[in-house]
């Protein structure tokens, strides 16, 4: 069999991936990353005492999180153990762990490096406390989801969460420029397909210099693509989009804010990064209604109509005719005039409502279909409105206990300027009334 791989030139000694081969050898060649590594990080600073703690690291693929956990154990002299979340079990971190407990007794202690620590249930999570206080293994956790979501509170009150930043463009650059110094030749790309390449590595370092290699064994000798080639050459890389976790609400956290915010092009923006990573479009309809109802409310009554239009239309169409649809609300709702009067209306009037118990409504506007309700002076006194002066009688509606109450206030904005004239006026006439 090992001659069939050597005939083949598939041998363990293969050729190495480019971001293997540049994969950094001391702390200062990372990039990317000054708010841990720079001379105020968090990081810098710890190394001084030539001590850590225990660490988690949380943040997108391909910024550095195993590379800087190997330099740590390097610099601490911290024997260097690694473990996937993914292809290990209890067994597993049983060796690991006797592992280190038999080095630690020859006087060396183990920096415990595991990757997607997040996928872990809470039994294996716990399974990590005992050998972090008794100081068998620092741990260094790495995840890309949220560590306050995925991980125990136990564990996480035992670790100090380090948070890795996306790749910036400029830092991407310098890979690039790294790579090109190891091949010793340039990229075959014109100015703005290396932009474009830079773009789609989306903060992934490891990303950046696979799309380089794709490069470079695509080119043929003096070939330099422009990017519309480039794009046809290495396809477009999946933005980092998790439809169930951390890209998920960050997104649509985005949106929502984006459209209260009253900004259309960047409610859009967010909209189509949305459906670009594969977000079930009646998911957004329906926070598309939310949004309609929350911020914008009486202020445009039509924001709802259009966000529930938009849903049937979509219901009606399909991918990809129905999200036009959509995108038109998202526009609609962004310029339309905001308000959260009535949801503020709302939260209020429930939080009473909770708390005031059984109150009967007061016995004026209660039906008296009996002779003993009658006695009892149900209906006694209502005033029927149509027949008042303006069809208002100023009645009092509320439990008698609770006395009468202001929820709803609306602005004076968009139709809840004609509303707060209303509310106005019957004020005043209630006001007179109510005057003897």
């Amino acid at each position: 069999m090992s001659d069939l791989f050597e005939a083949s030139g598939l041998t363990q000694s293969g050729p190495r991936p480019l971001a293997d081969r540049l994969r950094p050898s001391t702390l200062p060649d990372v990039v990317g990353q000054d708010h841990l590594l720079g001379p105020d990080g968090t990081l810098s600073r710890m190394l001084k005492t030539r001590t850590l703690g225990s660490l988690i690291f949380w943040g997108p693929p391909g910024t550095g999180k195993t590379t800087i956990a190997r330099l740590l154990a390097n610099e601490t002299d911290l024997a260097f153990e690694q473990i996937s979340a993914i292809f290990s079990g209890v067994s597993d971190l049983k060796k690991v762990f006797d592992a280190a407990r038999a080095r630690r007794m020859s006087g060396r202690a183990t920096l415990l490096f595991v990757d997607e620590i997040h996928r872990f249930n809470r039994a294996q999570q716990d399974s990590f406390l005992p050998v972090m206080e008794d100081g068998t293994i620092t741990l260094v956790g790495a995840t890309t989801e949220n560590p306050s979501f995925e991980l125990n509170a136990a564990l996480l009150s035992r670790a100090h969460v380090m948070t890795f930043h996306a790749l910036s463009l400029d830092a991407i650059e310098q890979l690039l420029s790294r790579a090109e110094e190891t091949e010793d030749k340039k990229l075959p790309l014109d100015p703005e397909a290396r932009q474009v390449l830079i773009r789609m590595a989306d903060g992934d370092g490891r990303s950046a210099l696979t799309l380089a290699e794709d490069v470079w064994r695509a080119a043929a000798e003096d070939e330099v693509f422009d990017a519309e080639r480039l794009q046809e050459i290495v396809q477009r890389r999946a933005p980092i989009y998790d439809k169930s976790a951390d890209g998920h609400y960050n997104l649509i956290s985005a949106l929502h804010k984006s459209v209260r915010g009253s900004d259309p092009d960047a409610s859009l923006y967010w909209f189509c990064r949305m459906l670009d990573g594969g977000e079930d479009p009646m998911y957004l309809a329906r926070r598309l209604i939310r949004m309609a109802v929350e911020d914008i409310g009486l202020a445009d009554p039509n924001a709802l109509v259009q966000a529930n239009a938009a849903r049937d239309a979509f219901q009606m169409l399909g991918s990809p005719e129905g999200e036009l649809a959509l995108a038109q609300t998202v526009i609609y709702l962004a310029t339309a005039p905001k308000s959260n009067g009535a949801y503020v209306a709302y939260k209020a009037a429930m939080r009473d409502a909770k708390t005031s118990g059984s109150l009967l409504p007061p016995k004026h506007i209660l039906n008296a279909p009996t002779r003993l309700m009658k006695q009892e002076g149900y209906g006694a006194g209502y005033k029927y409105d149509h027949d008042a002066p303006d069809g208002f009688s100023g009645q009092d509606y509320f439990p008698e206990q609770v006395g009468r109450q202001t929820y709803y206030d609306p602005p004076e904005r968009g139709f809840e300027r004609d509303l707060r004239k209303r509310l106005d006026y019957w004020a005043k006439l209630r006001k007179e009334r109510e005057q003897p």
